[in-house]
Parts: C-alpha cells; sequence; structure tokens
C-alpha cells in the first residue's frame, strides 16, 4: 500500500502539472471553462462510480448530492458571514449528513428497489428546491451571484487562479477517492459486489459497509457541485433534476467502471459532445443517441475498458508467443543438428554395410 500511495502520489503530481499547464500552451478561455465543467462532471461520474462499479449499487438519484453542495455553497457564502473554506466545509458535510439519513433507507434494499428509491429521493429535493422560492430561488435559480473573496491571497475573481484552485481540488478529490478504493474498505465493498451472502457469511456488515461508501460517495460529489457553482456564480435546479443523474451514468458507460479513471474517459467524451455538437448540428439528442450505441452495443463495454482489455490481450499474446518460441528446459539449440548429423550417419553406415 505504501509503493502504492507513492505511486498514486506521483501520478497525482503530474495530472495536476499537466492540468496547469495546458491553459499556458492554449490560453483561450474557452478550453479553461471547458475543463472546469470536466472537473465538476468528473468527480459527479467518479463518485457515482463508487457505487456502480466498486459496490454494485446503482443509483439513479446521485445528482441530489451534487445539487445539495452547490446550494448549500451558494447560500452560505450569499450570506456574507463565512469564508470559502468554512463554506465549503460546511457544504460537504451538510452534504453528506443528508446522506447518512437517506442511505440509511437505500442501502437497506437490493437492486432495482435500491436505483428507484434513490430517484424518489432525487426527486423529492429537486421539488423542495422549486418550491422553496424564498430561499432557493425557485424556477430562476440562486440569484445574485455567489462572491468570491480572496482565500490566502488568492483572487479567485482572476479565472487563472479560479481555474488553477479548481484543477488542486479536482486532484485532491480523486486522489483521495482512489485510496478509498484501494485500501481494505475497498476490497470489502469488491467482494460485497460480488457475493453479498459470502461476505456476511465471513462477518462483514454489509449494511454498514454500503452505508459508509454511500455517504462518501455523496460527499465527492457535492465538491463537484460546489466546484460548477463557484464557476457559474449561481445554482440551478436543474442540478438536482434526473438528467443529470442520467448523465452521469452515461459517463460511466462511455467510459467504462472497470478501470479507476474509466469514468473520466466518459466525462470527457460527453462534455465534447455537449459543447461542441451542438455548434455544428441542432439534432445533439441524436449524435449523442449514436455514440452511446455504437460504444454500448458494439464495444459492450466502455471505451477505455476496451482498449486496456485490447492492451492486455495483446500482452498476452506476445507473452505466449515468445514462451513458445523458447527451447525446452534441458535441450539446447545444437541438439536438433547433432541429432540430424548422428541419424545421417547412421544412414550412410547402414548402406555400407
Amino acid at each position: 500500500m505504501r509503493a502504492g500511495l507513492v505511486r498514486d502520489l506521483a501520478v497525482a503530481f503530474g495530472g495536476l502539472g499537466l492540468l496547469l499547464a495546458l491553459p499556458m500552451a492554449f490560453p483561450q478561455p474557452a478550453l479553461r471553462d471547458f475543463l472546469i465543467y470536466f472537473f465538476a462532471y468528473g468527480l459527479l461520474a467518479m463518485s457515482l462510480n463508487l457505487l456502480v462499479g466498486l459496490t454494485g449499487l446503482v443509483s439513479f438519484g446521485h445528482a441530489a448530492y451534487f445539487a445539495s453542495g452547490a446550494y448549500a455553497f451558494g447560500l452560505l457564502m450569499q450570506s456574507g458571514r463565512v469564508s470559502i473554506p468554512v463554506a465549503v466545509l460546511a457544504a460537504v458535510g451538510g452534504t453528506a449528513l443528508i446522506a447518512l439519513i437517506i442511505g440509511a433507507i437505500c442501502v437497506r434494499l437490493k437492486e432495482i428497489y435500491f436505483s428507484f428509491i434513490t430517484l424518489a429521493f432525487q426527486m423529492f429535493i429537486h421539488s423542495v428546491i422549486v418550491t422553496w422560492v424564498s430561499l432557493t430561488g425557485g424556477d430562476q435559480g440562486l440569484r445574485g451571484g455567489i462572491p468570491r473573496p480572496p482565500i490566502l491571497g488568492l483572487d479567485l475573481n482572476d479565472a487563472r487562479v479560479l481555474y488553477g484552485a479548481c484543477a488542486v481540488v479536482f486532484v485532491l478529490c480523486i486522489l483521495a477517492m482512489r485510496q478509498v478504493s484501494q485500501s481494505p474498505f475497498g476490497y470489502t465493498l469488491r467482494m460485497i459486489r460480488d457475493n453479498p451472502a459470502r461476505a456476511n457469511f465471513l462477518g462483514v456488515d454489509v449494511t454498514a459497509m454500503k452505508l459508509g461508501i454511500f455517504v462518501f460517495a455523496a460527499a465527492m460529489a457535492s465538491v463537484g457541485g460546489l466546484i460548477l457553482a463557484l464557476f457559474v456564480s449561481g445554482a440551478y435546479p436543474e442540478f438536482a433534476f434526473w438528467t443529470t443523474s442520467g448523465e452521469a451514468i452515461f459517463m460511466i458507460m462511455l467510459g467504462g467502471m472497470k478501470l479507476f479513471l474509466g469514468p473520466l474517459v466518459g466525462t470527457l467524451l460527453l462534455q465534447t459532445l455537449n459543447h461542441y455538437v451542438t455548434i455544428y448540428t441542432e439534432y445533439h439528442g441524436l449524435v449523442l443517441g449514436t455514440v452511446i450505441l455504437v460504444i454500448v452495443l458494439g464495444l459492450r463495454r466502455g471505451l477505455a475498458d476496451f482498449l486496456h482489455d485490447g492492451l492486455q490481450a495483446r500482452r498476452a499474446r506476445r507473452a505466449a508467443s515468445i514462451a513458445a518460441a523458447k527451447p525446452a528446459p534441458g535441450t539446447s539449440e545444437a541438439a536438433p543438428f547433432a541429432q540430424g548429423s548422428l541419424t545421417q550417419g547412421r544412414f550412410v553406415k547402414s548402406r555400407t554395410v
């Protein structure tokens, strides 16, 4: 685990350096905006995959916590009484508390019942957002903008500074989710996913484990929501609508749930379609549906999983060919030639006789 942590830290620092260098190499504001959207929705997809891919819990209402983080952060900042770090901690902690209450009910259910009860709670939260106009702004969302006071001497009103701060938070959250997935807790979740009855027989508290990852995944999703709220300077009911959870599931399907970073590949693909396909055609839904059908029905897995499986199969074939080309143990390369010479000598001797 120590070697794995060192490797993950090295990859995280390398990825952060790449993300910080991209706007320097391509200084167009559109790229920074696109990447911030990628950070927000990437955390939503990655946190959902902790439930879907790691634990086998398919949630249809994960966007509720995405919206919870956005609204809680926005309301606290509009109050003018707290700093950004305090608002972030309070928003994430409040979302975790909501997830604890909802998850205590949901994780006791199995399969499709779990999926639909999570959707029901999401629509309940969406209804509260829409109807509590005095607090949330209703259909119009939070109005008046979200203040961006300086933090540690950094002016978040500068687009480049805001981008750098979002990149750092994004990488830290990805690193935290990686450590959870590679921890004994993560491997216990895999056992629950594969055979919950056996896990229970071995003494694992299946309900508590599911509840723990449910709360952690909700907290990570809330960070994505507050990143988006800080960037767009507001929060909107669409954040909590069922289509946002559907997009998160699409991201996992497009990228794959087998590899840890697979959902990020799906996020990049889906956000590219959302941002750029609409420029060239008004039939955005048709293009998106076609891409999903091609990947799901053609590859039968996510794009990252397909590439990974292909690479593994290629390595296996190469290793098998190398093993077949090696001589058997205890023989030498000159043995066939010596045997041929001996056989030829015996043939000549028999003819002479």
